[in-house]
């Protein structure tokens, strides 16, 4: 598994231990930086440390649209139940099947039944 995980702060710090139980390295943004910061301090500190964005935030998205980026990816979830224990599975499976598309620099959009990916720049 390549990509290091950036748990964005709308998404539980419990999904850190899930995804380390699975072989990513991941950490949630409240263990490295301000809970307050805003959108664009994430993804340049992610894209700065090699990290991918893993959030429920449609804003993430869009930057990389707005802004022609070739990174950092973004991993979105969109449900309404976002917890681990709810879409664990899902989500590690978008991870395997787009592990290489996310090392190189995409959108991921994952929802409960399936996964797209939208290679950037968009």
């Amino acid at each position: 598994m390549s990509v290091r995980v950036l748990v964005d702060m709308n998404l539980s710090p419990d999904w850190v231990p899930v995804l380390q139980r699975h072989g990513w390295s991941a950490v949630h943004w409240s263990t490295v930086g301000d809970p307050r910061a805003t959108d664009r301090t994430i993804m340049d500190w992610a894209a700065a440390n090699g990290y991918i964005v893993f959030t429920h935030d449609l804003d993430f998205g869009a930057m990389l649209a707005l802004m022609c980026a070739t990174g950092p990816s973004v991993l979105q979830i969109r449900a309404d139940n976002v917890l681990p224990d709810h879409l664990e599975d899902v989500v590690i499976a978008a991870l395997k099947q787009h592990d290489a598309d996310l090392a190189s620099g995409a959108l991921v959009v994952v929802d409960e039944s399936k996964s797209r990916v939208r290679v950037l720049p968009i």
